[in-house]
């Protein structure tokens, strides 16, 4: 006999079948966990341009979740892993863009760089510092490529000076439809499926994307997962709800400063409108006593003539 399921409590929320990679704590997870490198370095090989054997013995920085109480403030998941010559690669993915994203990502590069170097040690001894940032939101609008390579180049000349810190961009929302034939182009796409029907589709590209999907499927299905995929959202929820709550302050603050100097330009503007009619009465004083003074000049004018009449003999 078929067991019914269980009415959801009320207040309930409905957990999605299987969760997207391109949840930042999803991909950290996915990716991060060491019985899944076979994945992380399918998807390495095909994004970077380095030499295989640099992914021989791939070891992950940190495995761990740092940050999975909701105590902890809100920060970049990422995945950061050194490969066999000890170069670093670094791993983000974002819904969307941050702003001066780019800046972000060149100091975090050059501290990665830095980290390096001891007191007693040699600069020619700096390893690579490779840094991948995925983003569901469009970051370069200047291209219509889901992928790029940065390095320190003349692009006039077009010289390279060196590769010693590289970021790669890869924009899911300018993945093309039609497959590209590139298996970077699988991954993304896998990266960026949502739903049982989307995964179901990249199950069908060969055994490695069944593995992969299988393997997200089971991780959808963990508690824990689902404990911390859930403290992740309310977390980004209640920082979204805090800068929405601090703007509506500034909001709130800025309105009061504007009323405030409206009105004391009104106050201003009814002092000077007072002035200005000041002024015209002063004027319009003015403007009589000229015609008065104008009067008189004249009656004295005629009273010279006459006077001046009087004056003169008669023949």
């Amino acid at each position: 006999m078929q067991q019914k399921k269980a009415p959801a409590k009320q207040g309930d929320k409905e957990q999605p079948k299987v969760y997207s990679v391109k949840k930042d704590v999803i991909f950290k997870i996915f990716f991060a966990d060491e019985r899944n490198g076979a994945f992380l370095i399918d998807f390495l090989k095909f994004t970077l341009d380095i030499p295989h054997e640099e992914y021989g013995e791939v070891h992950i920085v940190d495995p761990h979740l740092i940050r999975e109480f909701p105590t902890d403030k809100l920060g970049i998941i990422d995945v950061k892993l050194k490969t066999v010559s000890g170069n670093t690669i670094h791993i983000e993915i974002q819904r969307k863009p941050s702003y001066k994203m780019e800046k972000r990502i060149a100091f975090y590069s050059s501290k990665m760089v830095t980290e390096q170097i001891g007191s007693s040690e040699q600069y020619y001894n700096l390893k690579k510092v490779i840094s991948i940032v995925i983003t569901e939101k469009e970051f370069l609008p200047g291209s219509p490529d889901y992928h790029h390579c940065f390095t320190m180049y003349d692009k006039k000349r077009h010289v390279e000076l060196y590769d010693l810190i590289e970021t790669h961009t890869l924009e899911l929302n300018k993945l093309p439809a039609i497959e590209d034939g590139s298996r970077l182009h699988h991954w993304m796409k896998f990266i960026k499926a949502e739903g049982e029907e989307e995964m179901a589709a990249v199950a069908k590209i060969d055994p490695m994307f069944k593995a992969a999907v299988v393997k997200l499927f089971e991780l959808s299905a963990d508690e824990k997962t689902r404990l911390i995929y859930e403290l992740r959202e309310k977390q980004r929820m209640d920082e979204a709800a805090l800068e929405e709550g601090a703007r509506e302050e500034i909001r709130e603050e800025l309105n009061i400063i504007i009323a405030e100097k409206e009105a004391a330009l009104a106050e201003k503007d009814t002092a000077l409108a007072e002035k200005d009619t000041a002024l015209a009465e002063q004027k319009s004083a003015l403007a009589e006593k000229d015609t008065a003074l104008a009067e008189q000049k004249s009656e004295i004018e005629e009273l010279r003539a006459q006077l001046a009449a009087l004056r003169t003999p008669k023949a």
